[in-house]
């Protein structure tokens, strides 16, 4: 075996353990057999090959087929949260639409600056933009869960920026997620709950790979339930804990030979009903503002349901033409949310009937309006090896893009957001979530075209050394080029030095450049609208805003990697990010803060208004390290592996628009600078013992989370210290027994040691709860069982 397969296997071993490895030889033998065409790449590259071989920047490539078959996490995001440290998914509970979709995202930056793909085609982004929550607060996200685990083969991480290769949002790196499209069938069931009793799952998920027409087609079907948990002290009638969802998902992916080339094509949709508890109201205080007694007598909990549709499809042809590989592609997404608030009501309609002699009631749902999102790609891409250029050889690869995207908001019915009474006796709108109202409502829409243009070349045995150029316009502010340079060098056998320089950016997103949300407050006794808004919109000119611009960025990476032997391996890599321009969701401006702008935006009946706005300059700097370790005990085999992150995100300048200098604080407040901060830990590690005894396999991990210090509706100013989150560390045990070749029960717990984050004032909290949504969750230890099963 050469040296590069040793690496690339000691790596894949480091990361996640010998499971790992199973998907190694598929990857490095897949090859067009009827055109001789090799298809094969790893993200990062666009370098068609016939085997994984060294690449420039760190790439992880993470097997699923063990997590599918073993694995305690039934979802995508919390399956690679426990497997990959530079990885975080926070589940949210107490922040509206957040808790309905997981966000997940790279190095400790924000989720929209990691780019998701899907067969190596980008994948769109969910329609929600996040408003509250202690994670990615004024961003969107790849919603990871559409994705049934049972459909995919593997997830390479490029942990590098890669904006200049593939456009928009690659700042923190890319995930490009490889399905499934093998002969045969496999199924799993599996259950898992709380040792609370609550938050039981239910899954049940199959695979089937049929052999069509000198190519495959692989289905995938998947049912997964989640059951509501809750960890509210006893006494406290809100519910705080995990959503309530039932998603439905079907995959097809497959290849099939067609004249001189191939087809390719991908199909998925989802259906995901899910439901969170909002804050409570109470039958003593919240009456009748928030509250009828002849509706709930002893307080309510309203419930923000989430109706989401997700779609996505690709279809391609590839094939030689002369020396050259040649892609044409055509990518389809579209995601779409609607809520549904159910146990609530609308008090100013209640309040309005109890003043008309009735008995002070209202509907007890409403349609509150949502909205989605929709993304068309094209792509052409031509790529070539040139053997005896530039050295050894030079890989020349080219081509274009251009995506046109959708966004909508649909308002609610006027129940879900209307002031029945004006007189301030009952708030507006349905109590939990008001609806959008019409004034909301958007159809917003851009276009964008992009060229680029990679170079990659083995100067000698040792050296390689790659370089890219990329120009992308966006339809609706501007064009943007972006450039990148990145090689290695093998000192000596067991080394290799790697480093990276680049620029990149990220353009602003349709749902932060256009989401609008009105509700209605009362203030001294006076209906007050309380508006986020849009730049381009009319509250957002008369405060003076210019429209929103992409993000810049320069990345830098600097690694090593020490493979002596077959059972040890070792891999550093250093980052520095730098982003400017970063888009955050500002802090309410009202009377109390701003009076000069409160009396313009009063003109157009709003009281006060938050937007987002390209303020924030950021740092961030970390270290990803792995190692691992192969060996027999007692003669059987033993994998350890050690994996871990740091990083740190500080805030290093705010550029503050002309029309709101000298309202730094409002623009961006200390709470919400830590949240921007310190939204995930800083730090992450784990460390994994796998030891298989015949038929039985054994797997134990410990996972560590760091620090974490948030912010306070109080502030310091007044006195009240910030959040502290004291480093936490869990652990989780599972064992696989196999009953033959085809046929494993999994069973075992997450968390085993049942810890939780450190308690705070809830009273202080995002969530009003004794602690956020931080590190590891706040549900404490659950237990699961799988069965799987090959045929």
């Amino acid at each position: 075996m050469s040296s590069h397969s040793i690496l690339r296997k000691a790596v894949l071993t480091a990361l996640y353990g010998a499971g790992a490895l199973s998907a190694l030889p598929v990857a490095a033998q897949t090859q067009s057999s009827s055109s001789d065409m090799t298809v094969v790449n790893v993200v990062g590259s666009r370098r068609a090959t016939s085997s994984l071989t060294d690449t420039v920047a760190p790439v992880d490539v993470i097997s699923l087929s063990k997590a599918s078959e073993q694995g305690a996490q039934f979802d995508l995001a919390q399956t690679l949260t426990f497997i990959s440290p530079s990885f975080n998914s926070t589940r949210q509970s107490g922040a509206d639409g957040a808790d309905l979709v997981d966000s997940a995202a790279l190095r400790g930056l924000s989720s929209d600056q990691t780019l998701v793909l899907v067969n190596g085609k980008r994948r769109h982004t969910s329609s929600l933009v996040n408003i509250f929550g202690a994670r990615n607060r004024g961003a969107t996200g790849t919603d990871m869960n559409a994705i049934p685990v049972m459909a995919i083969k593997d997830v390479q991480v490029l942990r590098d920026g890669a904006a200049a290769q593939y456009g928009s949002d690659a700042i923190a790196g890319v995930m490009d997620i490889g399905l499934k499209k093998n002969v045969g069938c496999e199924s799993a069931v599996g259950y898992g709950q709380y040792g609370a009793g609550d938050g039981k799952n239910w899954l049940a998920s199959a695979y089937c790979g049929f052999a069509v027409a000198g190519g495959t087609v692989g289905i995938t079907g998947e049912f997964l339930d989640r059951g509501r948990s809750n960890r509210a002290e006893e006494g406290n009638p809100r519910i705080i804990g995990d959503s309530k969802t039932r998603n439905k998902t079907l995959y097809v992916n497959g290849e099939i030979p067609a004249g001189p080339g191939r087809v390719y094509f991908t199909g998925g949709v989802q259906q995901r009903d899910a439901s969170s508890g909002a804050f409570a109201r109470n039958a003593d205080t919240d009456v009748p503002a928030k509250n009828s007694l002849a509706m709930y007598p002893n307080g309510f909990v309203p419930f923000i349901n989430g109706d989401m549709d997700d779609r996505y499809a690709i279809f391609g042809y590839r094939q030689k033409v002369g020396e050259w590989n040649a892609d044409l592609s055509q990518t389809y997404g579209y995601n779409r949310l609607k809520y549904d608030i159910s146990n609530t009501l609308n008090a100013s309609i209640a309040n309005l009937d109890l003043l008309n002699g009735g008995k002070g009631v209202s509907a007890d749902h409403f349609d509150a309006g949502g909205f989605s999102f929709q993304q068309s790609t094209t792509n052409f891409d031509m790529n070539r090896y040139f053997e005896g250029v530039a050295g050894d050889g030079l890989n020349v690869a080219f081509g274009a893009e251009y995506r046109a995207e959708k966004y909508k908001i649909f308002a609610g019915e006027p129940g879900s957001y209307i002031d029945a009474d004006g007189a301030g006796g009952g708030n507006a709108g349905s109590q939990g979530f008001p609806g959008f109202q019409p004034a909301d409502a958007t159809s917003a829409k851009r276009h964008s075209s992009a060229a680029y243009l990679d170079l990659e070349a083995d100067l000698n045995k040792n050296t390689k050394l790659q370089g890219a150029l990329r120009w992308e316009r966006y339809s609706d502010f501007g064009s943007t080029v972006t450039g990148k340079i990145a090689g290695s060098y093998r000192v000596a056998d067991p080394v290799l030095l790697r480093a990276s320089a680049s620029t990149g950016f990220r353009a602003p997103s349709l749902q932060q450049a256009y989401f609008s949300s009105t509700y209605t407050d009362f203030v001294a006794g006076v209906a007050t609208n309380i508006s986020i808004s849009p730049a381009v919109g009319p509250v957002g000119k008369i405060a003076g805003l210019d429209p929103l611009k992409e993000e810049k960025s320069r990345s830098y990476t600097l690694g090593a990697t020490w493979t002596p032997n077959d059972a040890l391996s070792v891999t550093a890599d250093l980052y520095h990010i730098k982003i400017k321009d970063r888009i955050v969701l500002s802090g309410q401006f009202n009377e109390d803060n701003y009076p000069a702008l409160a009396a313009k935006l009063a003109t157009l009946g709003v009281g006060a208004a938050q937007f987002f706005v390209n303020s924030v300059d950021t740092k961030t700097q970390g270290l990803d390290l792995t190692a691992s370790h192969k060996a027999t005990l007692f003669g059987n085999k033993l994998t350890t592996f050690l994996a871990m992150n740091f990083s740190k995100t500080e805030v290093t300048d705010i550029h503050t628009p002309a029309a709101l200098q000298g309202f730094e604080d409002v623009l961006l407040s200390e709470r919400e600078r830590l949240f921007l901060e310190q939204g995930g830990p800083r730090r992450k590690a784990t460390l994994g013992f796998d030891y298989a005894t015949g038929a039985l396999e054994t797997n134990f991990k410990i996972i560590h989370f760091g620090p974490q210090t948030l912010g306070t509706w109080s502030g310091t100013a007044a006195g009240v210290p910030n959040q502290k989150y004291e480093a936490k560390t869990s652990a989780d045990l599972g064992f696989t027994y196999a009953f033959n070749k085809t046929t494993k029960l999994s069973f075992g717990a997450a968390n085993i040691f049942d810890v939780h984050p450190t308690p705070q004032d809830p009273l202080e909290t995002d969530n009003g709860f004794k602690y956020e949504s931080v590190q590891f969750g706040l549900n404490g230890v659950a237990y699961f069982a799988r069965l799987h099963m090959k045929f």
